[in-house]
């Protein structure tokens, strides 16, 4: 097994069919072999039998008279019980080869001898004057001398098939493993970046076809994966860099007024600020890419989310300050134990960041609802309504992608980066939901993210 596995696919299946070829027509030789066996057997007997007919009749019906000669070419022996032979025409070397007793039932012996082979059929005969076993003989070189011809045609003929069968299994693999040399090559110059294609799919609808499918489908993910990485490690590096040399200009500037302390506690409490956006847009990519992994499904219910749901609208609250905007929320779920493929703490991002948004759309006195509530599947459906001037429609389809911002929305407390919304499509996605942005009919925007129970 070992040196199977060294080899190519292709010397693999050759082999594999050869080993199958040979047994098969190992088992098809034998099987021929004791047939023809049996027949020559069966036609010296059947031979034998009919040269011992007439002495067995005559001792059957004249038990007194003594039984004729044998003729010339008959091979035919008959002896009494007490071992004389009244009729003996068997040569010296067969006759010494034959039992000494007198059989109970007819007998067929196959006799080998340093002269010749064989074919003895002894049948019993019992008559007024005594038992008697009647031998007869028949030449079995003929016999032998076609199975030994035949044993040569089959194996003359089994080398011969083997050897079609290696050159039909070496030819049909090659033809089979064309499709996949190509694919190699094409893998090839994929991989040194010549050729930014795809793998061939073949004509014919095969596994190496479904397989190439399969292949360029990964493929396709692949660059997508590396696009969308590209573009967030560009983006990343363009929302950083703001923010990174505020900070370090604000540092200078805390340095110039190292001898003022009221200047200098402005400038710290500045970069404090500009740190604080650096580390929640940290925090939020970090997020976003633990999205990406695979891991346990986890699982809360309906009361633990909206328990959550209680807790994010409390620090909404507290961050929007006393009286500047109200935040009014709406739970209606009718069944509290039903679970959903989300942690507590999802829930919570997802409601901080909608809540966030709505807080930075409207203006100080507005009212901002929050809707919780169950469909008749028991689908957990979250409501974020602002009062705002709502958001334009050509944003709309790119609210939720990575670092995408429309212009009010950089009055967002958590820095205005662009990722809030990606974050909450991503919570939902992974819980198997889904999340929307649309504009009311009166004005300002619904965000509605969807959970569908476990």
């Amino acid at each position: 097994m070992m040196f199977l596995r060294r080899l190519s696919i292709r010397a693999r299946i050759t082999a594999g069919s050869l080993i199958v070829g040979a047994v098969v027509l190992s088992g098809v030789a034998v099987v021929l072999h004791v047939q023809i066996e049996r027949a020559t057997l069966a036609t010296d007997r059947s031979l034998a039998a009919g040269d011992a007919a007439p002495f067995v009749s005559d001792l059957r019906h004249n038990p007194n008279e003594p039984p004729d000669r044998p003729a010339e070419d008959v091979l035919v022996g008959i002896r009494s019980v007490t071992g004389d032979w009244v009729v003996d025409s068997l040569p010296r070397d067969v006759r010494q080869a034959l039992p000494t007793s007198v059989p109970a039932d007819e007998r067929t012996l196959r006799l080998s001898t340093d002269r010749r082979v064989v074919s003895v059929v002894g049948i019993p005969v019992t008559n007024d004057a005594g038992s008697f076993v009647v031998w007869a003989a028949h030449d079995g070189r003929a016999g032998q001398e076609t199975l030994q011809r035949v044993d040569r045609s089959l194996i003359v003929g089994t080398v011969l098939a083997l050897l079609a069968f290696a050159v039909t299994a070496w030819l049909l693999s090659t033809l089979a493993l064309r499709p996949v040399a190509r694919m190699r090559r094409t893998a090839e110059r994929l991989s040194a970046g010549i050729d930014d294609g795809h793998l061939p799919v073949g004509a014919s609808d095969d596994e190496l076809a479904a397989l190439a499918r399969t292949l360029n489908a990964f493929i396709d993910r692949q660059r997508e994966n590396a696009e969308r990485e590209r573009r967030m490690v560009s983006d990343a590096s363009h929302e950083l860099r703001t923010p990174l040399a505020a900070l370090t200009a604000r540092l200078e500037l805390a340095h110039q007024s190292s001898g003022d302390a009221a200047a200098l506690e402005r400038e710290l409490v500045a970069a404090e600020s500009d740190a604080a956006r650096l580390v929640a847009l940290a925090n939020t990519l970090l997020e976003l890419s633990r999205l990406d992994e695979a891991g346990p499904t986890p699982s809360s219910t309906a009361a633990d989310l909206v328990t959550e749901l209680m807790g994010s609208i409390d620090r909404a609250r507290a961050v929007s300050g006393a009286g500047a905007r109200d935040i009014d929320f709406t739970v209606a779920t009718h069944t509290s134990d039903q679970r959903y493929a989300l942690e507590p703490a999802a829930f919570a991002r997802v409601v901080d960041n909608l809540v966030a948004n709505a807080i930075a759309a409207g203006e100080d006195g507005g009212v901002i609802r929050v809707i919780v509530e169950q469909d008749s599947g028991s689908v957990l459906v979250l409501r974020v309504i602002d009062d705002g001037s709502g958001v334009p429609d050509a944003f709309l389809p790119q609210a939720f992608d990575r670092f995408t911002r429309a212009d009010q929305a950089r009055r967002a407390v958590l820095g205005g980066s662009g990722l809030g919304l990606a974050l909450v499509r991503g919570i939902a996605e992974r819980a198997g939901g889904a999340a929307t942005l649309e504009n009311g009919v009166r004005g300002g925007a619904i965000a509605t993210v969807r959970f569908p129970p476990r």
